[in-house]
């Protein structure tokens, strides 16, 4: 009973991970998307006027995200049998590193805005300074690589093959996702490998999400 009321959390969790790509993927493109302004002094000041929604939506996407990643991480970890697959082990460990790094992101991001406020307020420039720094180090840790999630999908996808704990047609699907993840390593390939990444982990968390509530092993 206990394995299986773990399972639907975990099945919880990859559903919210579907939900808040949807949110973050509305939110940035049709709310506002401060990638898109190339001109530092126009991003702080696209940052000041929408700080409240950007606040939330890295909230969402990044840090309570990381959160649920990590319930996930643990519950593929006993579906995978991670005691006895050093391949779902590994993967364990991949995907909490995968949540501490998007975890980091979100709030280095939201700290970071408000620190671009109150500079602001003094000399725009130097918040334009400011924030170049900081959006270097967003990006690094995964605003904009999605290496380590890629590798978290690709050893889940191999270990889910070998013990035949999840379906097939889902772990083919996983090797795509995972594909799409670590071309985000090579700058040219970047802006279409996290599209694609993006969008197939909608498709990849909701049906791991139905699978777990189902909860047939």
């Amino acid at each position: 009973m206990k394995t299986k009321s773990f399972e639907k959390w975990g099945g919880v969790a990859a559903l919210y991970e579907a939900l808040a790509y949807i949110i973050g993927m509305t939110g940035f493109i049709l709310g506002v998307n401060i990638s898109e302004i190339t001109d530092p002094l126009q991003k702080v000041t696209a940052l000041i006027d929408n700080h409240g929604l950007l606040s939330i939506l890295h909230l969402i996407v990044y840090v309570i995200f990381g959160a649920w990643l990590v319930v996930l991480s643990l519950v593929l970890h006993e579906r995978l049998d991670g005691k006895n697959s050093a391949l779902a082990r590994t993967a364990t460990v991949f995907g909490l590193i995968w949540a501490v790094l998007v975890i980091a992101s979100g709030m280095i991001y939201n700290v970071g805005i408000e620190t671009v406020i109150t500079v602001s307020a003094s000399d725009p420039s130097q918040a334009a300074t400011v924030w170049l720094a900081i959006e270097s180090v967003f990006n690094g840790l995964g605003g904009g690589v999605e290496v380590v999630g890629g590798i978290w999908v690709l050893l889940l996808s191999l270990a889910a093959l070998r013990n035949d704990r999840l379906p097939r047609a889902f772990n083919i699907l996983g090797f795509v996702v995972a594909g799409a993840g670590l071309v985000t390593i090579v700058s040219a390939l970047a802006e279409i490998g996290a599209n694609i990444f993006g969008l197939t982990q909608i498709v990849w968390f909701a049906w791991l999400g139905i699978t777990l509530l189902r909860n047939k092993s």
